[in-house]
């Protein structure tokens, strides 16, 4: 049986958007980014420990680089940042919340050197599309979509950076790109179009990284579905924009139980701590509240997060 603790808050400063945890078992830190502010972030638990890095433009995604540094969907396509210098934002709690345009994280951060843009995937796409979630598979392949800032429908696409750093588009059609995650065994693919109201599900081939079979895994009908990840026993975890909660599927997209979050724009979920069995939950400001990072305990263990693997 599944057991999750009430959420609590961590103490960190809000975001605008939050998006994307990830465990960086490398470090043992959390790292999740403020999409419109363009910040990538990480917590160090056994400390409480907070830094940040500004790239310069939103950042829908960031994940550990195998050769050190980081790999990140941003604006502009995949880009990479070798060993960044993280800064301490300035916070003086809550009270800095209150702000009418979202909650008040950092001041004049400065942004950091070195971004690389290896493959500008956005340049071939509408005027205005940027890009949004991702993640890796375990061979590396960093898989990250786009989206119109308008939400129009199909505008967007799901695309693979492969080592060689070329990325190739493998769905298009897409409207809001979110979240991809794989089974424990890695033969099958979750993704998430939000405007589909829907988690998908592929079939994956691990040794070439291609997609196929793609057909309905859970339809939605709280919110709408965002970010998710999978647990060590392939149990499916779906947060809900506008839903205040997450979810968790079991593999045959039956409802196994519903986290209730304290706050309506739920973004994204990801196992981490030392032994992968605390939740992690970004949110989002939606006009008077939101924006926090909170944490479950939980009875089950999650996956791994895997590195983008490039020649270096």
């Amino acid at each position: 049986m599944t057991k999750v603790s009430e959420p609590e808050i961590v103490a960190v400063p809000p975001s605008r958007l939050g998006e994307g945890p990830r465990w960086d078992g490398r470090t043992g830190t959390l790292l999740w980014v403020d999409i419109p502010r363009g910040l990538v972030r990480r917590l160090d638990p056994a400390d409480g420990s907070h830094a940040v890095l500004g790239v310069g433009q939103p950042v829908g995604a960031a994940v550990p680089r195998a050769a050190g540094g980081l790999a990140l969907a941003v604006r502009d396509g995949f880009a990479l940042l070798r060993e960044p210098a993280w800064q301490e934002p300035a916070w003086d709690g809550p009270a800095d919340e209150a702000a009418a345009d979202g909650p008040q994280v950092v001041d004049a951060l400065e942004v950091v050197d070195g971004l690389e843009i290896v493959a500008p995937v956005t340049a071939a796409e509408r005027p205005g599309n940027r890009m949004n979630d991702g993640a890796c598979d375990r061979a590396g392949r960093f898989f990250a979509g786009t989206k119109a800032e308008d939400d129009t429908p199909g505008a967007g696409a799901l695309y693979r950076l492969g080592p060689g750093r070329r990325a190739e588009r493998v769905l298009g059609g897409v409207g809001i790109s979110n979240g991809i995650a794989w089974s424990p065994d890695e033969r099958l693919c979750y993704y998430v179009d939000t405007l589909t109201s829907r988690v998908d599900v592929f079939d994956y081939d691990p040794a070439s990284g291609r997609l196929a079979g793609r057909r309905t895994f859970a339809e939605i009908t709280r919110g709408m579905p965002d970010g998710i990840t999978v647990d060590a026993r392939g149990h499916v975890w779906v947060a809900l924009w506008d839903g205040g909660a997450v979810l968790c599927l079991r593999p045959d997209g039956s409802l196994d139980l519903t986290v209730e979050i304290p706050v309506r724009n739920v973004t994204s979920c990801a196992f981490g701590g030392p032994g992968l069995d605390e939740l992690y939950v970004t949110t989002a400001w939606d006009g008077s509240a939101g924006g926090e990072l909170l944490r479950c305990r939980t009875s089950v263990e999650g996956v791994p997060a895997n590195p983008y693997r490039d020649a270096g």
